[in-house]
C-alpha cells in the first residue's frame, strides 16, 4: 500500500483560520520552535489544531456534531499470552499503522490507541458535512487493506488469517470534546456517541463493520443493501439496530 501523502501545510489551519502554518521543510522550523509542530492524531493539522483554535482556549470542553469510529483487532489477547513480546509488537505496529493511514485519508483523527483498539473521531478539528460517511470510507478502507496485509503476518506468527480478523462500530451524534482530568489531562470525546461506538465495535465479528441507524442515515447512498439486526448492547436498556457495512 502507497504510502499516505502528508500535507506540507496544516489543512486546520487553513481552513479554519486561512491560516498557511507550515508543518514540514525549512520554513516550518520557527513554528517548530514556537511548539507548533504536526498533531500525533493526524499529522495534517497542527497542535494549534488540538486546541480548537480559540473555541477551546475559552472553554475546555465544548459540544460537537461527530462521528466515533472503533476498530478492535480480534484475538490478541490470546496470541499475547502465546507469541512472543516482538511478534505482538509488530502485529499491533502494523494493525496501527493501517488505522492511521485509512482515518488520515478521510480527514479523521485517531484520538486513542487501546491495546489491540483505535478510536478515531471524525468531524474535528477538519470539519465536514459528511463525516459520517468518511468514517465508513475509512472503516472500509482498514478492512480491506488489513485483508491484503495480513497474510503474511499470519504466516510469520503460525496463524491462518481468519485469526487476525478486525471488528469495527461507528455511531454518530453529539459529544463532548476537550480536556478532562485534572492531575492528568487527556484530550477526547466522551458521551453516549462514544459509548455506542464502542459497544457496536464489540459486536462485531472479525471482519465486520457495524453501523448504528444515525450513521445509516447520513450514509445512506452507501449503505442501500444493508439491513439492520437488532442487538442487545452492554449498558443499554432498549435494543439497538445495526447495519453491517
Amino acid at each position: 500500500m502507497a504510502a499516505l501523502q502528508h500535507s506540507k501545510f496544516c489543512k486546520g489551519c487553513w481552513e479554519q483560520m486561512h491560516l498557511p502554518v507550515p508543518l514540514r521543510g525549512v520554513i516550518s522550523a520557527p513554528f517548530r520552535a514556537f511548539g507548533v509542530r504536526p498533531s500525533r492524531m493526524n499529522p495534517n493539522t497542527c497542535t494549534i489544531c488540538e486546541l480548537m483554535f480559540t473555541k477551546v482556549m475559552r472553554a475546555r470542553k465544548i459540544t460537537i456534531d461527530a462521528t466515533i469510529m472503533f476498530a478492535d483487532l480480534r484475538g490478541y489477547t490470546s496470541l499475547s499470552q502465546s507469541r512472543s513480546p516482538d511478534a505482538i509488537s509488530g502485529l499491533l505496529d502494523a494493525f496501527y499503522d493501517e488505522c492511521a493511514n485509512a482515518i488520515w485519508a478521510h480527514d479523521g483523527l485517531l484520538n486513542k490507541t487501546i491495546g489491540d483498539a483505535v478510536m478515531a473521531v471524525f468531524n474535528f478539528p477538519l470539519q465536514r458535512d459528511d463525516h459520517a460517511r468518511n468514517a465508513l470510507l475509512a472503516a472500509r478502507e482498514i478492512q480491506n487493506n488489513w485483508r491484503e496485509r495480513r497474510d503474511s503476518l499470519a504466516g510469520t506468527l503460525g496463524l491462518t488469517a481468519g485469526e487476525l480478523g478486525i471488528g469495527i462500530g461507528i455511531h454518530a451524534g453529539e459529544l463532548s470534546f476537550g480536556e478532562f482530568g485534572q492531575s492528568h489531562r487527556d484530550l477526547t470525546a466522551i458521551g453516549n456517541v462514544v459509548n455506542k461506538a464502542s459497544r457496536a465495535q464489540s459486536v462485531a465479528e472479525a471482519d465486520q463493520i457495524l453501523v448504528t441507524e444515525a450513521v445509516y442515515q447520513r450514509a445512506r447512498s452507501d449503505l442501500q443493501d444493508s439491513q439492520p439486526r437488532t442487538f442487545q448492547l452492554k449498558g443499554f436498556d432498549t435494543p439497538t439496530e445495526l447495519y453491517a457495512a
